[in-house]
């Protein structure tokens, strides 16, 4: 049986697959980079957008799970190509759906945005 790691050093191990993770992700999925960008971008508006705090959050939110789904979707293309390197029908499924998932995680991220500035507009 494997020795398990005491758990600071498997905290600490974990973090750094976590920043391997990260800067592999950005440095080969122009998508991320675009996202992150994005995210940096528009993040630092809600600090001076007189929203509700509760949509700030939801709007944080959903910016993380775009990175999220995007990170996973990159993920699942990897292991594919890696199981998977000719083409096969069930293969380009679940690259699909990986792909769906980002989508939707970008329409829900745009559309609280543009109920964001609704709102804004709304109110002025």
């Amino acid at each position: 049986m494997k020795q398990q790691k005491p758990t600071l050093q498997r905290i600490l191990h974990a973090c750094f697959h976590s920043r391997d993770g990260f800067i592999s992700a950005y440095k080969g999925e122009v998508a991320f980079r675009q996202e992150v960008w994005a995210s940096c971008l528009l993040l630092p508006l809600l600090f001076f957008l007189p929203l509700p705090l509760f949509f700030k959050v939801l709007l944080v939110s959903a910016h993380f799970l775009v990175l999220i789904t995007e990170i996973l979707n990159t993920a699942i293309e990897k292991i594919v190509d890696l199981v998977s390197p000719e083409f096969n029908e069930l293969a380009k499924k679940a690259k699909d759906m990986g792909s769906a998932a980002v989508f939707l995680s970008l329409v829900l991220a745009a559309l609280l945005w543009l109920t964001a500035i609704c709102s804004l507009v709304g109110q002025g």
